[in-house]
């Protein structure tokens, strides 16, 4: 029977083998005293010094695709940190290549020994016992030990034992703090994708009536999107419409995205001419785009008053026009992309609203996968486009989008999309837009502008009468509460129809208002002397507010459908 008490001959000291056990079962629990992958490297570095009573050791890791061995951590008289080495050079390479410990008790004996470090600093390195780092099969490193302590003694076999099972703990510690670090890095990486999907998404237009003849959608592949899209209704009534591809995928992408969706915005409120627009854009861009990408993209203006038009396509699909007969025309690029040289003209094409639909789409629509899970083509979304007879852009635009992202089907790309009304009966006409001073001594004018221009729409006296005051009570209701009685502030009113809406659009320039504290009040709570939104929202079928472009104001709009 082997004795309890068996003792291991160790740097000339008697060991208990319980000792030994004890003590290795110590340092292993110290290598994993932390996830810090550099913490991790210092304790079994320090660890390893001490119990191996080495004059020096050394970590090694692989790196570059297992190409080199970079030192990451070092304990001794030399600090070779950073030291690096191709993968198969000296006697830390043969550990790494063979996975076999490399016991070397006369360097000077041994070819695989470099002599470069000693002939720098000036070390004098005797013996070298070498350890991989085997993690389930694969090797990560080497543990390095220099010399021991004691210049009368060499590495033995017992050290070698004592060092494979202590490499094979420092491995797994090495192994999980790295797992651990590379996991901080990417849920840190995935909340700063996620905060620029949530910038991404407020660059996007949001929604307006229903009658509005323009409606989008962008559904990103990945975290953040290379495509976008904009509309806005300008302040002369036009409206302004963009759909474009942004080259490559990922946060390159996403930032030049970001910076040309928001030159367009701002450049489109003063410039009505869409190939100057692009001219403009296209020269700011190519000052600062990174070499080899390109955004491919269709801008353009709607004239509601003339029922016209007018865009420009640099590169990008064609469009198609969906006539009301039934008819598609494809109406293709007339210039290359952005960002691909400076000082271009960007030709603009015309064409009047005589009913039907224009659709613009990225290359994301056309990749995806029809029923047979074969790429749609356009061919395939023009049989989407015809059997699409609903009306209202928003409607086509939501039943083509469910035919294209069905369950279980993988999005190859940016999925952007979208249809532009071009019927003139579907476009909101201006009847008025005036422009008061915010006091009370201007509500008698705006009752009699309101009143000649919902006649005018065909309402009837009853319901003339109900409109003008809750016009006349929003615009109150303006002056009391965005300008709390400064008398020097405007306010802005549009009054805007089609066969069967009015809608009342009411703009102030004032501090933006705490959205979520206006609310129509209970009928027992009005206050004498203002009906307050209790009362327009009894009267109009639909109203919603918010803020102003860069937040420079509020608006109120309102609808009341009309027989």
């Amino acid at each position: 029977m082997i004795s309890k008490r068996r003792t291991i001959l160790f740097d000339n000291r008697q060991h208990t083998l319980e000792e030994n056990l004890a003590q290795l079962a110590e340092i292993t629990q110290s290598f994993a005293a932390t996830l810090n992958i550099q913490q991790t490297l210092q304790n079994a570095i320090q660890q390893m010094l001490v119990y191996m009573d080495a004059e020096a050791a050394s970590i090694f890791l692989l790196e570059n695709n297992d190409t080199e061995l970079v030192c990451r951590e070092c304990a001794g008289p030399v600090n070779i940190t950073g030291l690096r080495l191709q993968a198969g050079q000296g006697i830390v390479g043969k550990t790494v290549s063979t996975r076999h410990c490399q016991l070397v008790r006369d360097v000077s004996q041994d070819p695989n020994f470099s002599q470069s470090v000693d002939q720098n600093t000036g070390f004098v390195t005797k013996s070298i016992l070498c350890a991989p780092l085997l993690v389930q099969g694969s090797c990560i490193g080497a543990l390095e030990l220099i010399n021991k302590r004691n210049p009368h003694d060499l590495f033995g076999r017992n050290d070698e034992h004592l060092l494979l099972a202590l490499a094979s703990a420092a491995a797994l510690a090495i192994h999980n703090a790295t797992m651990a670090t590379a996991l901080i890095e990417q849920e840190r990486m995935r909340k700063e994708l996620e905060l620029a999907r949530e910038i991404q998404l407020t660059l996007l237009p949001s929604p307006y009536s229903e009658d509005f003849p323009v409606a989008g959608v962008n559904f990103p592949a990945l975290e953040v999107s290379g495509d976008f899209y904009d509309y806005f209704r300008r302040a002369d009534g036009k409206i302004y419409f963009n759909l474009a591809d942004v080259s490559g995928k990922g946060l390159n992408s996403a930032l030049l995205m970001t910076k040309a969706s928001s030159l367009l915005r701002h450049l489109a409120k003063t410039i009505t001419d869409p190939g100057e627009l692009l001219a403009r854009v296209n020269d700011e861009l190519c000052e600062t785009v990174t070499r080899g990408m390109f955004i491919t993209i269709v801008s353009g203006f709607i004239d509601t008053e003339q029922a016209m038009i007018t865009l420009a396509n640099a590169g990008h699909q064609p469009l198609l026009y969906h006539h009301h007969d039934g008819r598609i025309e494809e109406i293709p690029a007339e210039a290359p992309p952005l960002c691909i040289q400076t000082s271009m003209s960007f030709p603009v094409t015309t064409f009047p609203m005589e009913g039907g639909s224009l659709y613009l789409f990225t290359d994301g629509v056309t990749e995806s996968l029809d029923e047979n899970d074969r790429p749609l083509n356009i061919a395939g979304l023009i049989d989407l486009i015809q059997s699409n007879p609903q009306p209202g852009a928003a409607k086509r635009l939501e039943n083509i989008i469910t035919r294209i992202r069905r369950p279980g089907v993988n999005q190859r790309d940016d999925i952007t999309l979208m249809v532009i009304d071009c019927s003139p009966k579907a476009v909101m006409q201006h009847i008025l837009k005036q422009y008061y001073q915010a006091s009370p001594n201007q509500l008698v004018q705006i009752r009699q502008q309101v009143r000649q221009a919902v006649e005018l729409c065909g309402c009837n006296a009853d319901l003339t009468e109900k409109l003008v005051l809750a016009v006349n009570e929003a615009c109150m209701n303006v002056i009391q509460h965005a300008y709390r009685g400064n008398h020097t502030g405007e306010i802005t009113l549009e009054i805007l129809n089609n066969d069967n809406k009015i809608l009342f659009r009411i703009e102030d320039y004032a501090a933006p208002v705490n959205l979520s504290s206006v609310r129509p009040r209970d009928i027992d709570d009005l206050r004498p002397g203002g009906l307050g939104m209790h009362f327009i929202g009894e009267i109009m079928d639909d109203f919603k507010m918010g803020h102003l472009e860069d937040d420079i104001g509020n608006y109120l709009e309102m609808t009341k459908k009309i027989n």
